[in-house]
């Protein structure tokens, strides 16, 4: 058994077993983990994407508005590949949230996971890192160079200034509305789920609203 195969079963043991309070896997590592997670919490929230080069998990340069965000709904989690608690928890949130939405992700529904330690973490690091959680496409794991990803995090407001010391978070948001929450703690998937559909809603209310004005006004 690898060792993120190895993770991934520790992972589905803590979320089984509603564990909100994790552990640190060690001190040199990962000290900042040494508190207990927060209560899951949210928060509604400005983001800024720097215009920066990333590169996903199959080594291909991207930016993350314009070529992941763009239109669709997103839901971006905090990650690093050595970190062995809150992290696979996170990841595993994630991929029960791919599971929910099924094929809308990749369509209107896009996952993306960004490397809070890209001197470590390249992208066939990211890659074996993903095959753990990830089940099917739109789901994009980022890293990238130290100045990019950590203008990209500080953009998103997700920039600690010790990637060992990160909370669990989750942002959720529209790339077309531009309205974002931001999910601290353990979230249940299921509220993930709840806040794609909602703004999933919010969309085609409005092009309703769009298409009947249209009629009204040829």
């Amino acid at each position: 058994m690898n060792r993120f195969a190895h993770r991934g079963l520790l992972t589905f043991c803590l979320l089984a077993a509603g564990i909100a309070q994790v552990q640190a896997h060690s001190a040199d590592e990962h000290a900042g983990h040494e508190m207990p997670a927060p209560s899951a919490s949210s928060e509604s929230a400005q983001v800024k994407f720097a215009d920066v080069a990333l590169v996903d998990q199959n080594g291909q340069s991207v930016r993350l508005e314009k070529d992941l965000v763009t239109d669709k709904i997103v839901v971006m989690s905090f990650i690093y590949t050595s970190c062995t608690t809150v992290c696979p928890v996170v990841s595993s949130i994630m991929g029960k949230v791919q599971k929910q939405l099924g094929a809308r992700v990749g369509s209107e529904v896009q996952l993306v996971s960004i490397s809070i330690d890209p001197q470590r973490d390249d992208a066939k690091r990211l890659n074996d890192y993903a095959s753990t959680f990830q089940n099917g496409p739109g789901w994009s794991w980022l890293t990238g160079s130290v100045q990019s990803v950590n203008e990209t995090l500080k953009g998103l407001g997700s920039f600690s200034g010790d990637f060992k010391s990160h909370q669990p978070l989750i942002l959720v948001g529209d790339g077309n509305s531009h309205n974002w929450t931001r999910y601290y703690g353990f979230t249940d998937p299921a509220v993930l789920t709840r806040e794609v559909e909602k703004l999933s809603g919010q969309r085609n209310g409005r092009n309703k609203h769009t298409a009947i004005a249209m009629e009204h006004h040829p």
